[in-house]
């Protein structure tokens, strides 16, 4: 079942001679319960594309559907609203809010939103983040791979129809990385979570059902991984 299809995205910056193209023309789709890598040189334009599929920015053209939902038709506080629900946003520097404990930072869509948090469900993905002990700890008494940990958590809790994310081990030493990327497949595999990754890591291209090739800022590669 197709969850995501991008049609003929473009996102242009600045004019004439000076135009840039970051995101050219590019088109693909993912079903529910993919894990996609997508890769490319700094500067390819894997992290805008990203933001776009997202909602975060919007595109110079084309089209981004979302559980059958063609995001761009929806203005700024209904497309924010969409994301809230249905886009797990993961970054590199964990976006956390310093003055929320671990539950709260988790729990923030739910929140925002006026849902009642599932208890049962928390605990058990608090458990399965093995951050149990450290539910009331702030965000600066948190390792690095504790806070993703909690971003991850955060994208989770509203099972959304996808989760994007940026470099989530970009900030990491190799230990931690390799928690995130089993945490990754784990929220993958145990939640059918669809789950889109930029990376330069290859650790998490091995692990990615698809890899998706971007170079200066057009698709150019888009293979299954054995």
């Amino acid at each position: 079942m197709e969850i995501l299809r991008v049609e003929n995205l473009c996102k242009t910056y600045g004019k004439g001679e000076n135009l840039v193209r970051a995101v050219d023309n590019i088109s693909f789709s993912v079903n529910k319960g993919e894990f996609v890598a997508i890769v490319g040189a700094s500067g390819s334009g894997k992290s805008t594309l990203l933001h776009l599929i997202g909602g975060v920015d919007r595109p110079t053209s084309g089209k981004v559907f979302i559980d059958g939902k063609d995001i761009y038709t929806l203005n700024d506080d209904n497309l924010a609203i969409f994301r809230r629900r249905q886009v797990g946003l993961i970054y590199q520097f964990y976006n956390l809010i310093p003055i929320l404990n671990v539950e709260e930072n988790i729990t923030l869509p739910c929140n925002l939103d006026g849902k009642e948090v599932d208890r049962d469900k928390l605990e058990e993905l608090l458990k399965t983040l093995k951050l149990s002990d450290r539910k009331n700890h702030l965000p600066n008494e948190l390792s690095g791979g504790q806070q993703q940990r909690v971003s991850i958590g955060r994208a989770i809790i509203n099972e959304p129809a996808i989760m994007l994310a940026d470099e989530p081990t970009g900030n990491l030493d190799s230990k931690a990385s390799e928690e995130i990327i089993s945490l990754l497949r784990l929220s993958n595999k145990k939640y059918n979570q669809t789950v889109i990754v930029i990376t330069h890591d290859e650790k998490i291209a091995l692990e990615a059902d698809r890899v998706i090739t971007i170079d200066d800022g057009k698709l150019i590669k888009d293979e299954k991984n054995n």
